[in-house]
């Protein structure tokens, strides 16, 4: 068929244009959420934060650009809650987990940590979906965020890589029960964020080092790498029930950690 004679109607947008667009970003005032919501408001969208209380912009001016609401994702009423507050909106991004070594280990004392942060990764990521697709648009999209250990397993984060694969495999399920509703997943690997600070200076120096030396692409992973991935995910609108990884080649050579 020559495009004389295609009838199909083509996207108006550019790939990275998201003018016009409302996107919701869960925790999306630090680190990857925030690399993503910065992303996606320099490709023209109103951006929307949500993470468990409002910051001040005196204190935070990388949030100015931002409208702020509360959400606790562990707490499915105020989920709930928080969606009908937002209103229609495009495109849902869920970036919040529990905090770094929260998970505990397989053979802890008790399960606290593993319940809790199953609680806050999975059925959070679920609870984030479930209250917002009645909100979404025709043509939007959710996106979650999991991490390389779900392709490639550590020693001592059992929690961390069941909850991070349990939140691919619903990313493939809802791509179909959603439909048209596109969702996909970004699976980072190293990103150079806040989230390293439980190492010394020296010590993150060094780290960047060998990840700029030893994975495939000499780049330490910036939050704009994951930023631009989620744009591509929010505006093709043919990729649907996907896991984009995004890690310079980190799982193609030894284990830098």
């Amino acid at each position: 068929m020559n495009a004389s004679t295609n009838n199909f109607e083509q996207p108006t947008l550019s790939p990275s244009s998201l003018n016009g667009k409302r996107v919701v970003v869960v925790g999306g005032k630090t680190g990857i959420g925030l690399g993503i919501a910065l992303s996606a408001y320099a490709a023209g969208a109103s951006v929307i934060v949500a993470s468990r209380r409002i910051t001040s912009v005196e204190q935070h001016p990388e949030l100015v650009n931002f409208e702020q609401v509360t959400l606790d994702i562990a707490d499915e009423a105020a989920v709930r809650k928080t969606f009908d507050i937002i209103g229609p909106f495009d495109h849902l991004v869920v970036t919040s987990g529990p905090g770094f070594g929260t998970w505990g280990t397989f053979m802890a004392d008790d399960m606290r940590g593993v319940r809790s942060y199953m609680d806050a990764k999975f059925m959070g990521s679920w609870a984030c979906a479930r209250y917002a697709a009645p909100h979404l648009q025709v043509g939007g999209s959710i996106t979650f965020l999991t991490g390389g250990t779900a392709a490639r397993p550590k020693l001592g984060l059992a929690a961390v890589v069941a909850a991070f694969a349990a939140v691919e495999s619903l990313s493939g399920s809802l791509a179909l029960e959603m439909a048209p509703i596109r969702v996909n997943t970004i699976r980072p690997g190293y990103i150079d964020t806040g989230l390293w600070n439980v190492l010394s200076v020296d010590e993150r120096i060094a780290l960047n080092e060998r990840v700029r030396t030893t994975f495939p692409a000499r780049h330490a992973g910036a939050t704009e790498d994951v930023g631009h991935a989620a744009l591509f995910l929010m505006t093709n609108p043919y990729v649907s029930g996907t896991v984009i990884e995004v890690s310079g080649g980190e799982n193609l050579v030894p284990s830098v950690f």
